[in-house]
């Protein structure tokens, strides 16, 4: 059975439960000794990276190269598409999650707490993430998501935070109709739709404990 540290409301951590329960495997989840970031954390994890995965004498930390090693080892459902074009379209898609559209939303994370905000900063943010959104909306093709790969997990909870911040600070975040039904088209899948049931409530209750 694998081990893997992790906190409940990270991101990256809720995309590998995804990966982990579409591929219906087995694991027991801890947090990070002495804390995310501790020197005691770092003896275990020498990166002090989250998520982390250990698999026997493997320990292995960032999120894509877990999620491309449980989909080497365990092929069925496979998570990349066979086709060399296809697969080359999931890894763009997961790079322009990783690169430009998670940073545009993480960057509102030190608003929540901060006294007295930064209302410019948060309108520029919510500008930018409307304009990703858009350039996402372009790069998709217009078949549905009737398999779940990769890339698709980390939208699926950069989508809620996006959500939860729109919520949260009145953003007023523009969502592209085709971006709509692809996260619906996301969200049918069971492994998704039962991590989002689980994490929804600990990313209210963090942005709530952490409003200031």
């Amino acid at each position: 059975m694998f081990t893997l540290y992790a906190i409940p409301v990270s991101l990256y951590c809720a995309k590998v439960r995804i990966v982990l329960r579409h591929k219906a495997r087995q694991w027991q989840e801890q947090l990070p000794p002495g804390g995310y970031g501790s020197d005691t954390y770092k003896t275990h994890v020498p990166s002090g990276n989250l998520p982390a995965l250990i698999d026997g004498d493997l320990r292995l930390a960032d999120s894509e190269a877990i999620a491309e090693y449980l989909n080497d080892i365990e092929p069925e459902p496979a998570m990349l598409p066979a086709d060399a074009r296809l697969r080359a379209k999931a890894r763009e898609l997961g790079r322009f999650h990783d690169t430009r559209l998670e940073p545009a939303v993480r960057r509102l994370f030190p608003e929540i707490s901060a006294t007295p905000g930064d209302v410019s900063l948060r309108m520029q943010q919510a500008g930018e993430i409307s304009r990703r959104l858009r350039q996402l909306a372009q790069m998709l093709d217009s078949t549905a998501v009737q398999e779940l790969w990769l890339c698709h997990c980390g939208f699926a909870v950069t989508f809620c935070w996006i959500e939860a911040l729109d919520r949260h600070f009145n953003l007023a975040i523009i969502w592209p109709e085709a971006i709509k039904i692809w996260r619906v088209e996301i969200e049918s899948h069971a492994a998704v739709a039962v991590e989002l049931r689980a994490y929804r409530p600990f990313l209210d209750q963090w942005i709530s404990q952490n409003a200031a």
